[in-house]
């Protein structure tokens, strides 16, 4: 398995995805956030999580960006993107992002840091499964890169008082 590099672009896209998190919580959503860029790091749409209540239950970032771009883009183009967002992307997300067909993703901190951060919140019962478990068992190489210690405490500055 190669080890892939984080670039000076990962960092600086990945704390526009705390910008955007941040944006989410001012409004009054769960503080997450996330992009997709292109191979030149030319962002193409930017998402934070929207409300999600009983009814409505997959607000998540991830997810809805993955439902805007799959009707912007073709799979061909989504391929050469990459996604990136504040924290690793649950089973939901990693799915939309599979069936989407975006190649590479670049997260922030860990489902499990994050879980570590909510705790046993209602609003976020984290799954304690990888996106690497949930890629692998598809039939896609996705690139994965993460949690990016030089990204973290912009994304848990964010998080800060929110959970508790």
């Amino acid at each position: 398995m190669t080890v892939a590099t984080v670039t000076k672009k990962d960092i600086r896209l990945l704390k526009r995805c705390a910008e955007i998190s941040r944006e989410a919580r001012e409004s009054g959503n769960t503080p997450f956030g996330c992009l997709l860029a292109d191979e030149e790091g030319n962002i193409l749409w930017e998402q934070g999580n929207v409300e999600i209540t009983e009814s409505a239950c997959t607000g998540h970032a991830e997810t809805k960006l993955m439902e805007e771009v799959s009707r912007r883009f073709s799979k061909e183009q989504l391929w050469n993107c990459t996604l990136y967002t504040t924290a690793e992307p649950c089973a939901m997300c990693s799915g939309a992002i599979y069936w989407g067909n975006v190649g590479r993703v670049v997260y922030g901190i860990s489902e499990k840091a994050l879980g570590e951060l909510t705790g046993n919140h209602p609003q976020n019962p984290t799954l304690d499964l990888p996106c690497r478990d949930v890629f692998a068992r598809g039939r896609k190489p996705i690139a994965v890169i993460g949690p990016v210690p030089e990204a973290a405490e912009g994304i848990l500055a964010v998080h800060r008082g929110y959970w508790s």
